[in-house]
């Protein structure tokens, strides 16, 4: 289903790879398999059941139920659906500039407004605002506000114009709201330059989710270190910095916790699940298991049913 702000046609095949300059609108979709590779919108994406791979500006994300992904206009990026169960999407895609009209109304005064609603903020005169493309986990800010979309959607397929603006605006100013409480994340990173801060940011980001995206499959430090375009050394320290955990310790404490999903929600034999997760060898599963939980995954299994 797209549902498209304001009356302009769905994005069409000319060309379908190529949304940049297209209206916005809502797609809440159903199926088992989806391909798609192209230039997009600012866009919110999440799922509410299965799992999609994205691939954008050098970043691997695995998005399922757990987060929502963010990527900015004018982005290359690609989509990949197969699964043998039903997977639902709901994503949200912001033609360009709106981002910078609902920033200017919620920051500009009101002289400047009624003066020129239509100027961009001094901020953004010659270039559009980016997000943080990274996954981010569900919250209190912007989940509500796509819970409520989504479901009022689905019990109006045409709904009333004005309502669907402001939703859109609403979600919006939740996305900004997200976007100022990053920064203040990006203020911990030791370095003089702001604009150094921001980009070790991103690429430490883009190492966390390739980690999230990749945590059943062999992974070493060099592999890392190219993806966020770090020396292995520097990585280690910045890491640690940001996430207060070593790569190898995040993606230990991923393999766990995706272990403990599949306990508690599968039927699957520990030792199905141990190799599910990335593990080789059972008895390091189940010691480093155990050390987290003080349980053996049987034991985890039988307490969670």
């Amino acid at each position: 289903m797209i549902t498209v702000l304001p009356t302009a046609k769905p994005p069409g095949p000319a060309p379908a790879n190529d949304l940049s300059k297209s209206p916005s609108f809502v797609m809440h979709e159903r199926g088992r398999q989806h391909d798609w590779e192209g230039v997009g919108l600012l866009s919110l994406k999440s799922f509410v059941q299965g799992e999609a791979w994205y691939r954008a500006g050098g970043g691997h994300y695995r998005l399922d139920h757990r987060s929502y992904l963010i990527l900015n206009h004018a982005q290359p990026y690609s989509i990949e659906i197969e699964a043998e169960r039903e997977v639902e999407s709901f994503c949200l895609f912001f033609e360009e500039g709106f981002a910078e009209q609902v920033f200017q109304s919620l920051t500009a005064n009101n002289d400047r407004l009624l003066s020129g609603p239509d100027r961009r903020p001094a901020a953004f005169e010659n270039q559009a605002m980016l997000f943080f493309e990274r996954t981010y986990p569900h919250d209190d800010t912007l989940t509500p506000l796509l819970t409520n979309l989504r479901l009022a959607l689905a019990s109006q397929p045409q709904p009333d114009l004005l309502w669907l603006q402001e939703q859109f605006h609403r979600v919006m100013a939740g996305m900004l709201r997200v976007h100022q409480a990053v920064a203040g994340e990006v203020e911990t990173l030791t370095a003089t330059r702001a604009a150094t801060r921001q980009e070790l940011y991103r690429r430490l980001y883009r190492v966390k989710d390739y980690l999230d995206a990749c945590y059943n499959q062999p992974v070493d430090l060099e592999e890392l270190a190219a993806i966020g375009a770090f020396s292995p050394n520097h990585l280690l320290r910045t890491f640690k910095q940001l996430f207060h955990l070593t790569p190898h310790q995040y993606l230990i404490a991923r393999r766990l916790d995706q272990a403990g999903q599949l306990l508690r929600e599968t039927e699957l034999p520990v030792t199905e699940v141990c190799l599910a997760v990335g593990f080789e060898s059972l008895g390091s599963f189940s010691w480093l298991f155990h050390r987290k939980t003080g349980l053996s995954p049987q034991s985890y299994r039988q307490a969670n049913r």
